[in-house]
């Protein structure tokens, strides 16, 4: 049984702030049991957390990639869907990420911004230590 999970980074970072939205909306965490977490999807679930996580992640590396080629994005949303795979004996496993970042970068050519945002996932920590999901960048200057 696979799950999936959405997380939408947005901001400005010329400002540096943005915030996460989640579809349960919420990042909290309190006490639970592995059955009402992973089974019955209660509160935020790991595949939340996970694609939250990426979505600022990314978009950090990102801003910092872009910064090292001389450029600023004056907005930019990230979206990550995290696809998490309910298999026994071996438990849960991330085993796709899909990430699609929009930005608007003043003064900047698509083959440059494609390969500063290829840079980017290649990067980011979490991407990093996610290997053996299948992760997939979608990015699109705006």
């Amino acid at each position: 049984m696979d799950r999936k999970a959405t997380a939408v980074w947005h901001g400005d970072l010329k400002a540096g702030k943005g915030s996460i939205s989640t579809q349960s909306n919420t990042l909290k965490d309190a006490q639970y049991s592995f059955k009402t977490r992973f089974e019955d999807g209660v509160g935020t679930n790991p595949e939340e957390l996970i694609a939250a996580a990426h979505a600022g992640c990314f978009t950090m590396a990102f801003s910092n990639e872009l910064a090292t080629a001389g450029h600023t994005a004056d907005t930019v949303e990230t979206t990550a869907v995290v696809t998490l795979s309910m298999t026994a004996p071996e438990g849960p496993t991330v085993t796709k990420i899909l990430l699609t970042t929009r930005a608007t970068v003043p003064g900047i050519d698509k083959e440059t911004f494609d390969t500063i945002a290829k840079k980017a996932k290649e990067g980011c920590p979490i991407s990093r230590l996610l290997k053996a999901a299948e992760i997939t960048l979608d990015a699109q200057l705006v």
